[in-house]
């Protein structure tokens, strides 16, 4: 399959529908492909009925798509077993299932590591497990540009620890974690690894198993799927260890007045009625994804971030965020400009069509680490082109004069 960027736009109804619009925030969410939203207008027309509940033959239909739709995850992350999948309401859902799941069995004294990059979503669940469980935080320190610094990895990680949970790519710098030695130092010490893979799933098929972590979450708006959908993958071990987070219908063996038996994993964590169309749709995403050819596409969007940092690197008074060498992150670009609120930047850039995000982007540790409130933040997807880049330097140019 060859790659045409013009081609891959045609794939989303929203972009073809309007080609003025020069979008840049795919970070913050990826358009929806039209994979995805022909899988869910299908299933709600023909197969709408809830899950786990009916044995007629819609509710059978029903659970037929939404089982498929776990096995289409499973193959996009290469999971050893469809039934390691979890579909939460998205990535805070996931890790938050943890947090609990996991996390209400530790104790004072009790480590979790984490890094000083990671979303608030990866953040503050973690607090808030420190203020309800008395464990201790630990803290992977940064290098000057935003990669997590590993040197470290033997102090941090500690026998103490239980957990370590770190970015799989910042949503800020775009830094790729090289997640090999921290799961080695975790094993060392028998501690479980998570990994937040909310900018990473979009840049093309994930191997969770040759990452070697214990627990991988992520959400389907990120990866040109719905809305209101995310997954929680786990080793099959791992899972069984865990009780449930959340009690209703569907997570039960069976309830007495006296007490409750939990069903496997992955039922076991999908208390109430589960996104199902949703599921179906982030299923027919990734089925359309795992097909592309991603080599194609990973140098076509490297092109673009780089063209846009060697442009940024020749504007006055330009701040940049996160390593410039392609080679070590996502094609998510933040920097600043003196003097210039991000907020009023984005705003003078929406006059020029162009999409982008401004402010802390939920990560205000990694902000304090560089000294700023925010930041202007472009991130790229297969769908953009030189035109893209074009305008949003032309809407900087404009944004330097006007608000001077």
């Amino acid at each position: 399959m060859s790659f045409s960027a013009a081609k891959w736009r045609g794939h989303f109804p929203l972009l073809a529908a309007h080609h003025d619009l020069h979008y840049l925030d795919n970070a913050a969410t990826g358009q929806l492909c039209a994979a995805a939203l022909d899988a869910i207008t299908s299933h709600e027309l023909t197969h709408r009925a809830n899950v786990l509940r009916g044995t007629y033959r819609l509710a059978e239909q029903a659970d037929a798509a939404y089982e498929n739709a776990r096995r289409q995850v499973a193959a996009y992350l290469n999971a050893a077993d469809a039934d390691e999948v979890v579909f939460t309401s998205g990535t805070t859902a996931a890790i938050n299932l943890v947090a609990h799941a996991f996390g209400d069995a530790l104790k004072p004294g009790d480590e979790v590591a984490l890094s000083l990059a990671e979303h608030h979503s990866n953040f503050v669940p973690w607090q808030m497990l420190r203020a309800r469980r008395g464990v201790a935080l630990r803290f992977l320190p940064l290098m000057p540009d935003g990669r997590l610094d590993l040197a470290r990895l033997d102090e941090i990680v500690t026998p103490r620890c239980r957990l370590v949970a770190v970015t799989h790519a910042s949503n800020v710098t775009g830094a790729a974690t090289d997640l090999a030695p921290i799961v080695a130092a975790a094993r060392a010490v028998g501690a479980r690894v998570l990994a937040d893979g909310a900018q990473a799933v979009q840049h093309g098929p994930v191997n969770v198993e040759a990452l070697g972590v214990d627990f991988y979450a992520f959400s389907g708006h990120k990866a040109f799927g719905p809305n209101g959908v995310g997954v929680l993958w786990g080793k099959g071990a791992a899972l069984a260890a865990l009780p449930p987070f959340l009690g209703g219908g569907g997570m039960i063996g069976r309830v007495t007045p006296g007490e409750t038996t939990w069903a496997p994993p992955p039922r076991r964590f999908e208390a109430g009625t589960p996104p199902i169309a949703q599921a179906v749709g982030l299923g027919a995403a990734l089925d359309w994804l795992r097909a592309q050819p991603w080599a194609e596409l990973h140098a076509h969007t490297a092109r673009l971030a780089q063209r846009l940092v060697g442009a940024l690197a020749a504007l006055p008074g330009l701040t940049f965020i996160g390593p410039r060498d392609m080679r070590q992150r996502l094609p998510i670009v933040s920097f600043n400009l003196d003097g210039l609120h991000p907020h009023d930047v984005c705003q003078v850039l929406d006059r020029h069509g162009v999409a982008v995000r401004g402010g802390h982007h939920c990560a205000q540790p990694l902000m304090e680490f560089f000294g700023v409130q925010g930041a202007v933040r472009a991130s790229f997807a297969p769908y953009n082109e030189e035109g893209d880049v074009d305008a949003l330097l032309a809407g900087l140019q404009d944004a330097m004069r006007t608000l001077a």
